[in-house]
């Protein structure tokens, strides 16, 4: 076995020793269809307010314009299956639904500790240089992960295993290491378009596009302004992302539950009743949210989703609650309250 095959196969072991349920390597030197397809979605403005991605597109495009030293690239993936299919929950209209991925703790604690002790283990050993990265810098970790074989970018623009379907967590190594590169994996989506048929609030212009503007996720979490009134009949009771393209992907039949304790649901977040939710205060919100990555939004974008679940219930009970944030010192949260409480008086 040549020595740098001998390195890839102790790489993966030591990943596997780790935790990480998968793993691939792929060149520094990627392809140009990688930076056409992030230049095309700034162009157009399918990015929204996240002025991050248009800052720094240029390092984003590629891990040698990131940094010039880069050979390989590490990638590795945690699944985050849930243990039932999420849609049911959306029938639950007094309570609130939230992303599979943020009912546990806060998985960029977890995967970047891992990541961190695999990086060490091969400088220890090689004595290489490298960085890590986990949704902490401008890296196109899915073109990357499937480039390295863990799955391949399903049309809703998400990773897709055959192994754990559309629930995985990805990390990142670069490294000056030239090792050898996995074969990219062969898309399987074929003429399924579920996930795109799914999409409460038609996110994606085409197959393997998406517009952030009109996602759930995107309105619910990065969107720091009142959610668009187009948009708030169709967000349900989804009040911190969006799971329906991922849990509509047939690939999810071969998927199982995350193994890794730490990213099952915990109880208070499963579904939890608005009725609660619209009871926060700052304090209250930092306190039921330390260790999740709801936290980051804060309480108004949070309490301001919350309002827009309320409107869409149907449950009169909540119009006092309602009514009294309508007085809420931040005007995104008053604004919420003025339209859920219109909604909630016309309500059946």
């Amino acid at each position: 076995m040549p020595e740098n095959e001998g390195i890839r196969a102790q790489l993966q072991q030591d990943a596997f020793a780790l935790g990480f349920d998968q793993f691939g390597i792929t060149s520094a030197d990627v392809s140009e269809g990688i930076a056409r397809g992030l230049r095309e979605f700034v162009g157009k403005g399918h990015h929204g307010s996240m002025a991050w991605l248009a800052d720094r597109l240029h390092h984003r495009e590629s891990p040698q314009n990131l940094w010039p030293d880069a050979k390989s690239v590490v990638m590795v993936a945690l699944n985050y299956g849930p243990k039932d299919d999420p849609r049911p929950l959306l029938e639950q209209r007094s309570s609130g639904n939230i992303s599979v991925y943020a009912r546990g703790k806060d998985y960029h604690d977890l995967l970047k500790k891992r990541l961190k002790a695999l990086a060490r283990q091969m400088v220890a050993t090689y004595n290489c240089e490298l960085k890590v990265f986990v949704d902490t810098a401008p890296v196109p970790e899915k073109p990357l992960a499937a480039a390295a074989g863990l799955g391949w970018q399903g049309k809703h623009t998400n990773m897709v295993s055959r192994e754990y379907g559309s629930w995985l967590f990805l990390g990142a190594i670069y490294t000056d290491m030239d090792l050898p590169a996995d074969t990219p994996h062969e898309d399987q989506c074929g003429s399924c378009s579920a996930c795109i048929d799914a999409c409460p609030t038609g996110a994606f212009p085409e197959p393997y596009k998406i517009d952030a503007r009109r996602c759930i996720s995107y309105l619910t979490i990065e969107n720091k302004g009142p959610i668009p009134l187009e948009f708030r009949k169709a967000m349900g009771n989804r009040i911190y992302g969006c799971d329906d393209c991922l849990a509509a992907c047939p690939w999810n039949k071969f998927a199982s539950t995350a193994s890794e304790a730490a990213f099952h649901a915990r109880v208070e977040l499963g579904a939890p009743a608005l009725s609660d939710l619209l009871e926060l205060g700052d304090a209250d919100f930092r306190q039921i949210f330390s260790g999740s990555p709801i936290k980051r939004i804060g309480r108004d974008r949070f309490v301001r989703n919350v309002l827009v679940a309320a409107g869409n219930s149907g449950d009169k009970s909540l119009l006092a609650q309602v009514r009294l944030l309508q007085q809420d010192e931040n005007s995104v949260v008053a604004e919420a309250a003025t339209w859920a409480l219109r909604e909630l008086e016309t309500a059946p």
